[in-house]
């Protein structure tokens, strides 16, 4: 290819064909950086490609079957590669996509130049995509299942422990630790609900729309859908491209919400665990010093875990505004949902993980919080005392309000063990909430484990490829 040189303003720029070299690499971005996490998913679309375009009755073939299983063998290395972090996308290379093919000719030469037939990049990497949001949708799901069962676990081995409930993080009423640790459990059981669905919703193969048009080739597009293991295609070619920015805006909506509960989480573990308050004591493994004061234990996991939902959440709002204003068909513009994209859900699922030992290996401090109870918590339950003996409620109301210095102290053991009806303190359902929790549990590895067999026989190799890429 022939370079033409010239100079301007004292900055040297190359042309190379009718594209000047910082052209390429302002339209390049990181694209090279990101397509490295997409490489494992791509070389798997990509077989799924070629055992199709072996299996059309065309004269003469595009590919040959035992050239097809040659491709698929050098894919299969070439995704081990990948997974270990060896893959190398050179500059010349513009993407990962262009880089898988580049190996494959090498290694085949011209049967590697067949292999592209019939597809775009478009849906090339559409495909990766998809399969991407898949299996990390399960694996989210999987991740807010456990962190809710350990919650689930320390809740119940604390069920009878009191703690203040608090409005306005003010005192209000008698709760428990049981309680509290629960509702966070709940919370996250409904977080795993959401990735399930976003999984369920991505289960539909845009392979073969190509540019967004479709081929004038017989290919079988519910026959790739099947070796990737989707239930079915996307239907129009045109649609499946508009699902590109969607689908990973609906991902990044999953991972806010979970790291949503993760936040709120963690401000209540870190007002909890100061001294102030005692409530908890978070493991040493969790927390960092200080440069000067010697005494610091700083809650930095949780802190960040804060921080990092705002980008989360930013992220995913970052992907709508892209695709706003975005007219049909391919526009450029997609290439930038793909960096918000992989850094919110690696995000997502890092801070899912760092909460379970955290909240595994917590203290929690009964002494603390018996001691933290005044008379006044208890107003609302002399108040429903009285509506007990026949007062109505808003007269017992403004009876205990106008005496509120008169209250008596309580036994708080006593006044969670009267709150029996169903999810108060004494009425909570620990079997089902279990039962809830294992069965998104088990929903997830079920349909993740259906996913890496699929691949696992399209590659001929096992998957997980590492047990780093679960």
């Amino acid at each position: 290819m022939s370079e033409n040189v010239m100079t301007h303003s004292n900055v040297r720029r190359t042309v190379v064909g009718h594209i000047r070299e910082d052209v390429l690499a302002y339209t390049a971005g990181q694209d090279a950086e990101l397509d490295r996490k997409l490489i494992v998913y791509d070389c798997v679309g990509t077989a799924a490609h070629v055992v199709m375009l072996a299996e059309l009755k065309l004269r003469p073939p595009v590919l040959k079957r035992a050239d097809a299983r040659a491709v698929v063998s050098v894919l299969a290395e070439l995704a081990a590669e990948a997974a270990q972090g060896r893959f190398e996308i050179r500059p010349e290379d513009q993407d990962g996509h262009l880089a898988i093919e580049r190996r494959l000719t090498e290694r085949l030469g011209e049967i590697g130049r067949r292999v592209h037939t019939g597809r775009s990049r478009n849906d090339q990497v559409a495909t990766a995509l998809r399969l991407h949001t898949r299996d990390h949708m399960l694996g989210m799901a999987l991740d807010a299942a456990v962190l809710a069962d350990v919650l689930l676990n320390f809740g119940e081995a604390h069920q009878n422990v009191p703690m203040v409930g608090r409005t306005h993080l003010q005192p209000a009423m008698p709760s428990s630790v049981g309680l509290w640790a629960a509702a966070w459990a709940e919370d996250l059981v409904d977080d795993a609900a959401i990735a399930l669905d976003i999984a369920d919703h991505a289960d539909q193969c845009p392979l073969g729309s190509a540019a967004s048009y479709g081929v004038p080739l017989p290919i079988d597009r519910e026959r790739t859908a099947e070796l990737l293991g989707f239930s079915r295609p996307t239907h129009t070619v045109l649609y499946a491209n508009h699902t590109r920015g969607k689908m990973e805006a609906l991902a990044l909506h999953a991972a806010a919400q979970a790291m949503v509960t993760l936040s709120r989480l963690a401000e209540d573990l870190v007002l909890f665990s100061m001294p102030e308050f005692g409530y908890f004591e978070l493991p040493d493994g969790f927390c960092t010093g200080s440069s000067i004061m010697p005494q610091k234990r700083n809650p930095d996991v949780l802190e960040l875990i804060r921080a990092r939902t705002a980008r989360v959440a930013a992220d995913a709002g970052v992907v709508l505004e892209i695709l706003r204003a975005s007219p049909s068909g391919y526009q450029r513009d997609l290439q930038e949902t793909k960096e918000p994209y992989l850094r919110g859900l690696a995000t997502a699922r890092a801070s899912l993980r760092i909460m379970t030992p955290l909240v595994r290996q917590l203290r929690v401090r009964p002494e603390r919080l018996r001691t933290a109870f005044t008379p006044d918590v208890f107003a609302t339950d002399r108040a429903l005392e009285l509506v007990a003996s026949g007062m109505p409620f808003r007269d017992a109301y403004h009876t205990v309000r106008a005496r509120l210095g008169e209250l008596a102290p309580e036994d708080p053991d006593a006044a969670i063990a009267r709150k029996t009806h169903l999810g108060a303190t004494a009425g909570i359902r620990w079997h089902e909430l279990r039962r809830r929790i294992r069965s998104a549990r088990d929903e997830a590895r079920r349909e993740q484990s259906a996913l890496y067999r699929a691949w696992s026989r399209l590659l001929r190799r096992r998957f997980p490829l590492t047990r780093e890429s679960v």
